[in-house]
């Protein structure tokens, strides 16, 4: 049934404006005229540390002012739900913050750059959900209608009891050995390289389609590029890399079921590749990033006359999020998870439900990588990864 017209406002404010603030906004911008919502999202204010160039950001991405404090967009009477789209080292103390304050939060994945961060931030999440705040982490290709179709028909029991998981997730932007030593090479600033910022995918979407979590792993990093050239404007001519190029790591499910996983940003011309397959006892699934709108399915139960790989073209209207959008056979692209990603968390707002992925998912996810990164430091010695206790 449609919403009342106007819906009431839900005003959000958004901390960072570069590549993930821009896709951000795409999804704030255009997520109330694809679906009818309960609340109306309002772009109130965004927030950078340059004056002159948060204001052209704002201009360009369609937010009503510009701040270049965080914590004055915090206080703004008319921000309600706060995006954090910064580099991982300033996440926990802007969303902490933010839920204190009585605000919403959506941020970035990976939620934090260490452990310890996840915890500290998953605690301020449960205590202001008691408070009526809500927060969830940004694992937009949970959004990708092909992905959340493989949800569905693995949590039907299609595949039967599941046997493998395998990812990877490949770029090779960081390639060229002269490209200059950005924020996503530097550990103080990210946490780690390929495996947070590409893993932390893998391992959220490898969890989520199974709805199981890993609990041990064992892995290998290799950063290829030890220095890089500075930017400009910094003192010195080379600075060291601190982060990881590439990892490979092996894993194992509760039920059993074996995973593995690549990350790289090495993969020379691989521009962003992310794959994923899983095999059960009834019938595989295969995804492949590059085809986004396409879902191979393999029914094991067939006779072999009759099996093999079959695609599903993820557009009909009963498709997950297609209602919003185009006839079949009209494909939808990356920006459009974040349009997803924003319906979802309008909803649950609305609604007072817990949005997904929460803190506590992203949290797990931390310390699948944490464990990732103690095995490669003991030469793949397997690795267990602490199993939450129940809420």
């Amino acid at each position: 049934m449609p919403y009342s017209t106007p819906a009431p406002p839900l005003g959000v404010g958004m901390v960072g404006y570069a590549f993930m603030g821009a896709a951000h906004s795409q999804g704030w911008r255009t997520v109330g005229r694809a679906y009818d919502l309960p609340l109306t999202p309002v772009m109130a204010a965004v927030c950078g540390r340059d004056r002159s160039r948060v204001e052209a950001a704002a201009d360009r991405l369609g937010w009503a002012a510009a701040e270049t404090d965080w914590r004055a967009l915090i206080a703004r009477d008319d921000v309600s739900l706060v995006d954090i789209c910064t580099p991982g080292d300033s996440h926990a103390e802007i969303a902490i913050a933010a839920l204190e304050a009585g605000k919403h939060v959506l941020c970035e994945k990976p939620l934090a750059n260490t452990v310890e961060e996840a915890e500290a931030m998953t605690a301020a999440a449960i205590a202001a959900r008691r408070r009526g705040q809500l927060a969830m982490v940004g694992f937009n290709y949970r959004r990708v209608p092909a992905l959340a179709l493989a949800r569905q028909l693995i949590a039907e029991g299609r595949l039967g009891t599941l046997r493998h998981v395998r990812a990877s997730y490949l770029q090779d932007w960081a390639a060229d050995p002269a490209m200059p030593l950005a924020w996503r090479l530097r550990k103080e600033k990210a946490g780690s390289g390929a495996l947070g910022d590409l893993g932390a995918h893998i391992v959220d979407i490898a969890q989520h389609l199974s709805g199981e979590l890993l609990v041990g792993v064992s892995a290998q990093t290799e950063t290829f590029v030890k220095e890089r050239p500075l930017p400009e404007g910094e003192a010195g001519q080379v600075g060291a890399v601190t982060v990881d190029d590439a990892a490979v790591f092996s894993g194992r499910l509760a039920s059993g079921a074996l995973a593995s996983f690549e990350v790289s940003r090495f993969a020379a011309g691989r521009k962003n590749q992310l794959r994923v397959e899983v095999n059960g006892s009834d019938g595989s699934l295969a995804f492949d990033l590059e085809r986004l709108n396409e879902l191979e399915f393999h029914d094991n139960t067939l006779p072999d006359a009759e099996g093999g790989f079959r695609r599903i073209l993820v557009t009909e209207a009963d498709h997950p999020y297609l209602e919003g959008w185009w006839p079949p056979g009209h494909g939808l692209g990356y920006e459009h998870t974040f349009t997803h990603q924003a319906r979802d968390l309008v909803h649950a707002i609305a609604e007072n439900a817990q949005p997904e992925p929460t803190f506590a998912d992203g949290l797990q996810v931390q310390r699948v990588l944490a464990a990732v990164e103690e095995s490669a430091e003991k030469n793949a010695v397997h690795t267990p990864i602490p199993v939450p206790a129940p809420e």
